[in-house]
């Protein structure tokens, strides 16, 4: 039952505060404008930036009201969140300008909300060795590493896979359902219950941000989504993981995951910045085939819920073998 209404409750608030959030991004002039000259911009109307703040405040609203205690692990979550909301605006800012804001400082900002969970106890710490069933504790050097690794990397997919309409927030809800699953199954009930208000959100968002979109959630939205899907990884599926079972968080994010390491990679290759954003990632190359908008967020939902069906039957593998 608790679920049921953390879903209602952050459902709610993200539908109720979107059109008054847009409505002062128009005044403000705080939009995203169409430019022709640019293949990623594939609007054609300015389109408000502020969804951003309806997630994150219908988040942490819902999280908080439903959680049994305040902890270090949620004040974590909490600045974290406010950190890379607050880098996150002022690179839309920036966009709304017609200018890029510098990568290093927005690397910096999510390095740092990383170190801030992983200060407060939020961490992959090791694995269960298949061969004896032993703990294996990584050292904390390692731990450290790897666990910020993971929450920046994810962070990053997450923001390189918005760039059309309802992909990545579809892309997120698809990936939080199956933790919620994955945690369920565990009986993680912290877990839980931030994957389910995090389906909340993004289904909240997805109602004005399927195509054609009525608003963005910008840098700031997507990159607050990727951290809070890394970190309830770490929190649940990592956690007491055996060696099949990291596989589960990892297919669970697939295609974010493997097409921007595939864009990664391309950019590595050609001597182009990693952060230079470009029309090089799998929904672009789709329409290039051939596709039309809804053709290609389908294709890109059915891969991901295949991914994470596979994700699900390696946990049923995992547990009962």
């Amino acid at each position: 039952m608790m679920y049921i209404l953390a879903f209602i409750l952050s459902f709610a608030v993200v539908v109720l505060l979107i059109p008054p959030l847009g409505r002062l991004a128009h005044r403000l002039d705080f939009v995203d404008k169409p430019r022709e000259d640019v293949e990623r911009k594939l609007h054609r109307q300015p389109i408000p930036l502020t969804a951003s703040y309806a997630i994150f405040t219908g988040f942490f609203l819902t999280y908080i009201a439903f959680t049994k205690e305040l902890t270090w692990e949620t004040a974590a979550l909490v600045a974290g969140g406010m950190l890379l909301l607050t880098i996150g605006t002022i690179d839309d800012w920036y966009k709304t300008k017609g200018k890029d804001f510098p990568a290093l400082p927005k690397m910096i900002i999510q390095v740092s909300a990383a170190v801030l969970v992983f200060a407060s106890g939020i961490a992959f710490t090791g694995f269960v060795n298949p061969f004896n069933a032993e703990y294996v504790l990584l050292p904390i050097w390692l731990q450290f590493i790897l666990t910020i690794l993971w929450i920046f990397g994810v962070t990053t997919v997450i923001n390189f896979s918005d760039g059309m309409d309802g992909l990545a927030g579809g892309l997120s809800a698809i990936s939080a359902i199956t933790l919620f699953i994955v945690a369920i199954t565990k009986g993680q009930s912290d877990s839980a219950l931030m994957s389910i208000t995090l389906v909340g959100v993004t289904l909240g968002y997805l109602k004005y941000n399927k195509a054609p979109a009525k608003v963005f959630m910008g840098d700031a939205g997507a990159t607050f989504l990727g951290f809070i899907l890394a970190v309830i990884a770490l929190d649940g599926a990592f956690k007491q993981a055996t060696m099949l079972s990291i596989f589960i968080p990892i297919l669970a994010l697939g295609v974010p995951i493997f097409d921007n390491v595939f864009v990664v990679i391309k950019r590595f290759l050609q001597g182009k910045a990693i952060y230079q954003a470009d029309a090089s990632q799998a929904h672009y190359r789709l329409l290039r085939a051939g596709l039309n908008h809804k053709q290609v967020v389908a294709v890109l939902y059915l891969v991901s819920t295949c991914l994470c069906l596979s994700s699900i039957i390696l946990l049923l593998v995992d547990m009962y073998k």
